[in-house]
């Protein structure tokens, strides 16, 4: 895999590696396990709430009218 980056780009992500001690490739892997990490959360949330809502529906009406 080729990975393009701007200068600008090159230049933080060897930034950040040096300052952690990793290597670019370290770095990079990590920040996909942790966007993948956070999209499956979100994921899992709007499941709970699919579920969730429906049942309390009413109740959520009553009080937003209040």
């Amino acid at each position: 895999m080729t990975l393009r980056l701007s200068d600008e780009e090159s230049e933080q992500l060897a930034a950040l590696a040096a300052a952690e001690g990793r290597s670019s490739e370290e770095i990079l892997r990590l920040a996909l396990a942790e966007r993948w990490s956070k999209l499956h959360k979100q994921q899992q949330i709007g499941d709970v709430l699919e579920r969730i809502l429906p049942r309390y529906q009413g109740l959520l009406e009553r009080l937003g009218t209040g």
